[in-house]
This record gives structure tokens, C-alpha cells and sequence, in this order.
């Protein structure tokens, strides 16, 4: 979504990136009254908002929408902000915005299925019909293919597009005490949101090392180098790669 020309009527080429000091006097000016330091605020992180609704993407929702309902998201993070906190403002912003994007989703969702995926469905339930008549069985998903002259999953897509969906909050067992839902059953370890901010505070980390710093880690950590490959490379001493290795690992963990 970020290589669009134009998003929501903005240039998204043109959209400014503010630093952190930047952002933390743009702050305090808003909290004091300044109305045109909040419209700088907001504008300096539009960009902000971008990154977060290309978690989004693949949904079938408008991008211009989404964009839109990010900004409300911004904007209550902006104004709800506390200054006293040690805490970057994307830390606090991303989750707000995110919120804001999933209540609209929830709000509006509907689900669209398109008139031949239905038809295709109709087809395999008359096929199945047919095939438990003449079987005396029910018929196997590949025997249901063969008969309409389809792949075996375009027949499972169909069935599985005009199924009922169910809720995440479907009670699945209770005991008397804690009632088990369908989403205590569902889980995705690998994109949960702590997940996803823990890579951005680990992008922001990496950002304030120096060039050679950076360099260093890519070589070690991504080319999988050894450090004496890397002083030859860089042209220091391996001790010095050292140093330097360790004192950015140190510099992340403390940002983090």
C-alpha cells in the first residue's frame, strides 16, 4: 500500500517523516493548546498509519478506508498520549491505531461471495447428492472433482465459501466454571501483535546505531560471517569487530 501515488487524496511520496525529538516538542506544544503543532504532528506521522494498514492488506477492504480509520487512531493516540511515560510514540501510537482499524472491521464486516463461487457450490451439492444415491455412501471430495471435471480444491473453496461462518466467541466447552470459546482454540504464535511491535522497536533500535555498526551486525547476523571475515572486510582488527558487535547488541537490548 506505501507504493501508492495517492491514498485518501494524499501524496504518499510527499508524506514527511519527523524524528523522535521532533515528535516529543510537537507533543508537548499540542498538549499546551497548539493547534497547529497537532496538525504537524499528525501529518509527520501519516506514514505511521501506512505501516500499520499493510498488516491489513488481503482482506478485500478498501485501502482509502482503512487509511482513514488509522488517522482516528493516530489521532486518539495523539491526544491520550502521556508525555510522563518513558515510551517512544510509535510504541504507544502502532496498538491505538491497530485497535481502531480492528473495531471498524468488526463494525462492518460482511461476507462477500461472488455469484460463481456460489453457483460452483450448488453444482457440488447437486454432484454429492447424486453420487451419495448411486454409491450408497457418501463420496470422497476427489470423486466429487472427477464427476464436475474440477480440481479437488475448488470443491473444498466452494463448500467452504457458503458454510455459516462461526464466532470467535462460540462457547466449545464449559465445565461450570470458565467457558472455553472457539478463539481460545485458535492461536497464531508467529503474528500477534507483540510480535509485530517487537520487530518495530527493534527496527527503530537498529536505526540509531552508526553505518559501520550496522554493517557489522548484517555481516555476522545475515551473511552468517565470522568475525575475522568481517575485519578483513571492513578493514579493522577483529578485537575492534568485536567491540563494536558487542556494543550495538548492547545499544538494541537497551532500547528495547
Amino acid at each position: 500500500m506505501q507504493s501508492k501515488v495517492e491514498i485518501s487524496g494524499i501524496s504518499t511520496a510527499k508524506l514527511k517523516v519527523l524524528k523522535n525529538g521532533e515528535i516529543m516538542e510537537l507533543l508537548r506544544r499540542s498538549k499546551e493548546g497548539d493547534k497547529k503543532a497537532r496538525e504537524e504532528l499528525i501529518a509527520g506521522n501519516l506514514r505511521l498509519v501506512l505501516s500499520v494498514i499493510q498488516k491489513f492488506a488481503g482482506r478485500g477492504e478498501n485501502a482509502d478506508d482503512l487509511f482513514q480509520v488509522g488517522c482516528i487512531g493516530l489521532i486518539k493516540a495523539i491526544d491520550n498520549f502521556d508525555m510522563s511515560q518513558n515510551v517512544r510514540f510509535s510504541t504507544y501510537g502502532v496498538p491505538m491505531i491497530i485497535g481502531e482499524i480492528r473495531r471498524y472491521l468488526r463494525d462492518n464486516s460482511s461476507i462477500r461471495v461472488s455469484r460463481s463461487m456460489r453457483d460452483l457450490a450448488y453444482r457440488v451439492l447437486q454432484v454429492k447428492e447424486k453420487l451419495t444415491n448411486d454409491l450408497q455412501r457418501d463420496p470422497t471430495v476427489e470423486e466429487i472433482a472427477k464427476e464436475l471435471g474440477i480440481k479437488r480444491e475448488e470443491v473444498v473453496f466452494s463448500m467452504d465459501a457458503i458454510m455459516d461462518p462461526i464466532s470467535l466467541y462460540e462457547p466449545m466447552y464449559n465445565d461450570g466454571g470458565d467457558t472455553v470459546c472457539v478463539m481460545d482454540q485458535v492461536s497464531d504464535n508467529k503474528n500477534t501483535d507483540a510480535s509485530w511491535l517487537e520487530r518495530l522497536a527493534l527496527s527503530e533500535a537498529i536505526e540509531r546505531l552508526s553505518e559501520r555498526e550496522k554493517r557489522i551486525l548484517a555481516l555476522r547476523f545475515y551473511e552468517g560471517k565470522t568475525q575475522m571475515e568481517v575485519a578483513s572486510e571492513v578493514g579493522i582488527s577483529q578485537a575492534q569487530v568485536s567491540r563494536l558487535e558487542k556494543n550495538a547488541i548492547n545499544q538494541i537490548k537497551k532500547c528495547i
